[in-house]
């Protein structure tokens, strides 16, 4: 597991070095090269599985989350697994209502 980390962690910096050298090639930050080898990595599977890969992505990351963050705590997999499904729809749900608040401002 922590070979596997570290190697994710080398990627997603070998990522940001590659957008400092190739022009139009952007990264806002390390989370943001980390989320795009993730999706990169897992698009063919998120495919075969009609999208509820990832949500097990989604768990996967609030896991890590919950690793490094004090006062956040997931005991197991599956609460981590229907927490992204429960989180998915309340930003959802979230989005949709403030969609037209957000229009009205403009």
């Amino acid at each position: 597991m922590l070979r596997l980390l570290i190697n994710w962690i080398l990627s997603a910096v070998s990522l940001m070095i590659v957008a400092h050298v190739i022009r139009g090639f952007e990264i806002s930050g390390f989370g943001a090269a980390i989320g795009a080898l993730l999706k990169l990595i897992t698009f063919p599977l998120t495919i075969l599985t009609f999208g509820v890969f990832w949500f097990v992505i989604n768990a996967l990351m609030l896991k890590l989350a919950a690793a490094f963050v004090p006062g956040f705590s997931i005991q197991g997999l599956l609460p981590a697994f229907f927490g992204a499904i429960v989180l998915s729809l309340v930003n959802l749900f979230l989005r949709l209502v403030s969609q037209p608040l957000v229009h009205e401002r403009e």
